[in-house]
């Protein structure tokens, strides 16, 4: 086993030097939260909240990883309700101005929570979704070592995760931990600031034994720091192991209750009834009320010297998490109470506390005096933790049109694959920077061609069993060059892991084109982990395949309906849907080229399983005509069919266009001539009607390429997914509207039976326009 040596030993002078600093970084959470609140004019009257309780049990534990612990390349991802702290530490160490610490949740101030993108000194990793900004260092970390493998940058650093012990209830967490991935990232550093409260109570059980036997079965290094040199002391005296057992097998709400007694009221209750209660006694009678009263508060996550000595024994060849004893509220008037998660101190209590912290409350926001020992401690850290900036190396260019023309029958999912190898021999320098992953679906979203070619990532090399093997079509080939990460499954991980690899431009000046494939169905469950990789900076594309009632044999719970709208509503995403195999190599190459750069974006593309005739597509021969019909399918629309005089317009998505072109036909024989519009992105259509309107920045030309006003006519829209995805299409032109697709889980059965049970159907499409114009 390697253990890490201790990165910055103190001496006794230091300590207490760490502990005036450890003090002002209380003061200054608290009095931070409370200006928001009681300082700082709110006409609206509208509860500003924050955490001070939440903050004090973290003090002691950032105190001292900022200021002996952490390197320059380390990160840190620290949990929401503490970031008051991440600012009072910044403030000290001379990142962050003081003008900054009277904005908390004021717009354009510092965020509710730490946030990449939005807080003057960007946080690490954006926390505030629970659970989710715990587990983007495990990420964070694949990333680093997936960029330091292919192009030899990205340096080292450990990954640190300050969660709290309610936020281990997140699945994601789990899920996370139990990846197989994970067991061999060495650099992945938790401490779980086990405070034993959560929101609205004091946790009735004790959980620790239980967290630690699962991070141990998950392969982790466990450190557990329960007690302060205080109570340590205690235990060596007689009756100290009695005392030791019964505040071991105390109930967590009879342990909080004592913090809230008087030293009398805890000589009374500590001993308790059972065979060691005379021991025990005879210990605490001879114990000072003061020292008394510290003793029960002496937890090991508020003792500098129990946090470095566990500190210096991480093992850095597997994961390690701390398990710190801390109290919720620490230091503050309102430490331990069970309703104190957003309680805040009365001004008559801040100013107590500012009297034994040694702060003037008219000068609050004070920073030590120079050449004080605190002030040199502080000027220290801030040089060794400063971080020069990443070489800004951009995205090579991504090509908007590969030169091929797919004909005879093909899938969308299909040309995802045959697109990415296209890609790699026609713009090899960009081919390098894309990295698919999948939560082992490879095989059944046709990226098995891609990855007999590139490889599968590892850290190191891995013996392929099968290499010999005639029958095997799947080459999984594990090397530090390959380019395809595989997981287990989890939508969650997923979507974690491109979210960090998506940000390496920024961290390390390192672009990368991720690009997760996962079965569209589950596309809900990643969404909100994706949407928040997405706000803290992560730019990746999210391919969804198969969807919708068109992956007709594998019945209802496989059926996506809503993913058409969560493309259309997910904020900083493109979103596509293409019907034709050439629709989806330009949205797919038009997707990439907006990855891995400043201002960049996310992209959703949902693909389908449904062998299509490629020459429905009528691509243009004509060069110019070709590339006129590639920009309007990457704007969100264009037109298929045109007829002189049209009676009714059919606008249809991905599967549906088909059904569409087959229902214009029969319409033309029935006198009523219909142009059909292929709808690839709901989304861009949208912000261009919105643009019309002067509430966005996109471009409308598309609507009047795919909707002109000479053309208005009653409109049929139709896809596989909710119809109100395309219903805003009517308002383009103000025309009547009838508007097909799927309001209800399905069931399994062959393509014709399902769509005529949707209403998807031919017949359906033919109904919908004569009502609109019969």
């Amino acid at each position: 086993m390697t253990l890490a040596a201790p990165r910055h030993p103190a001496t006794a002078a230091d300590d207490a030097a760490l502990r005036e600093i450890e003090q002002r970084v209380l003061w200054l959470a608290t009095a931070v939260v409370d200006h928001a609140n009681r300082v700082r004019p709110n006409p609206g009257g509208l509860k500003v909240g924050g955490h001070q309780a939440s903050s004090a049990s973290m003090v002691t534990i950032m105190t001292a990883l900022w200021l002996e612990q952490l390197r320059a390349d380390d990160r840190v991802s620290v949990k929401p309700h503490a970031s008051p702290v991440l600012h009072a530490l910044e403030f000290l160490l001379g990142q962050l101005d003081a003008s900054w610490l009277t904005t908390l949740r004021a717009f354009g101030g510092l965020q509710s929570y730490p946030s990449r993108l939005k807080d003057p000194v960007p946080a690490d990793y954006s926390t505030g979704s629970v659970g989710i900004g715990a587990t983007a260092p495990i990420w964070g970390a694949l990333a680093r070592r997936y960029v330091n493998t292919q192009f030899g940058t990205g340096g080292t650093g450990r990954q640190w995760s300050l969660v709290g012990d309610a936020e281990l209830d997140e699945g994601a967490v789990w899920e996370a931990v139990l990846d197989p991935m994970v067991a061999e990232l060495g650099e992945v550093n938790w401490i779980v600031d086990l405070n034993r409260q959560s929101l609205d109570r004091v946790v009735p059980t004790m959980g620790a034994t239980r967290l630690q036997g699962m991070f141990t079965a998950a392969g982790w290094q466990v450190l557990t720091v329960k007690y302060g040199a205080l109570l340590e002391e205690l235990f060596t005296r007689p009756g100290g192991a009695q005392l030791r057992d019964r505040i071991d097998g105390m109930g967590n709400a009879e342990y909080q209750r004592l913090l809230r007694r008087t030293a009398e009221e805890v000589r009374r209750e500590l001993p308790g009834e059972g065979p060691g209660a005379g021991a025990i006694a005879a210990l605490v009678a001879g114990v000072s009320d003061a020292d008394l009263l510290a003793a029960v508060r002496n937890l090991g996550g508020h003792d500098l010297g129990a946090l470095r000595e566990a500190f210096s024994r991480i093992d850095d060849t597997r994961p390690t998490v701390v398990i710190a004893y801390t109290l919720k509220g620490y230091g503050l008037a309102t430490e331990g109470h069970p309703q104190n998660h957003s309680a805040l101190l009365t001004e008559a209590q801040l100013g107590e506390l500012a009297e034994r912290v040694g702060v003037d409350p008219a000068r609050p926001w004070a920073g030590f005096p120079a050449g004080s020992r605190p002030a040199e401690l502080l000027a220290a850290a801030a040089a060794r933790l400063r971080r020069p900036a990443p070489e800004d190396r951009p995205a090579p260019p991504v090509p908007a049109d590969l030169g091929r023309t797919p004909s005879g029958t093909a899938t969308t999912q299909a040309a995802l694959g045959r697109t990415l190898l296209d890609l790699s021999r026609a713009a090899p320098e960009v081919g390098r920077r894309v990295v698919t992953v999948s939560p082992d679906v490879s095989s059944s979203t046709n990226l098995g061609g891609w990855v007999n070619k590139v490889g599968v990532w590892s850290h190191e090399d891995r013996r392929n069993w099968f290499a010999d093997d005639p029958e095997t079509i799947l080459h999984w080939r594990e090397r530090p060059s390959g380019q395809h990460v595989e997981l287990g499954i989890a939508e969650t991980n997923l979507v974690g892991a491109i979210g960090e690899l998506g940000a390496t431009w920024s961290r390390w000046g390192q672009p990368l084109l991720p690009v997760g494939v996962l079965y569209d169905p589950f596309v809900g469950r990643a969404l909100e982990p994706w949407s928040f990789t997405i706000y803290a900076g992560g730019q990746s594309l999210l391919v969804g395949t198969p969807s919708g009632v068109t992956l007709a044999p594998e019945g209802g719970a496989h059926q996506s309906i809503t993913t058409p709208s969560i493309g259309l509503e997910q904020p900083g995403c493109l979103s596509y849907e293409p019907a034709f195999a050439l629709d989806t190599e330009w949205v797919l190459l038009a997707a990439l080229g907006q990855m891995g750069r400043p201002g960049g974006s996310s992209a959703y593309v949902r693909l389908s399983t449904r062998p299509v005739d490629q020459a429905l597509a009528a691509v243009p021969a004509d060069p110019a005509a070709r590339e006129r019909r590639r920009r309007q399918v990457v704007a969100g629309a264009y037109p298929l069919r045109r007829v002189p005089r049209p009676a009714v317009t059919l606008a249809a998505m991905g599967a549906l266009v088909p059904e569409a072109l087959a229902a214009a036909e029969r319409l033309d024989g029935l006198g009523f001539p219909a142009d059909v519009v292929v709808v690839t992105s709901p989304g861009l259509l949208f912000r261009a009607l919105q643009a019309r309107r002067g509430l966005d920045e996109a471009a409308p030309w598309v609507l009047d390429a795919a909707l002109p006003a000479d053309r208005a006519t009653p409109l049929v829209t139709v896809l596989d997914g909710h119809p109100h995805t395309l219903a805003f299409l009517a308002g383009v032109r103000g025309v009547p509207a009838a508007h097909l697709g799927v309001t209800r889980f399905g069931q399994s059965g062959d393509l014709d039976s399902v769509y005529r049970s949707h209403g998807l159907d031919v017949d359906s499409l033919v109904g919908a326009a004569l009502d609109l114009v019969d």
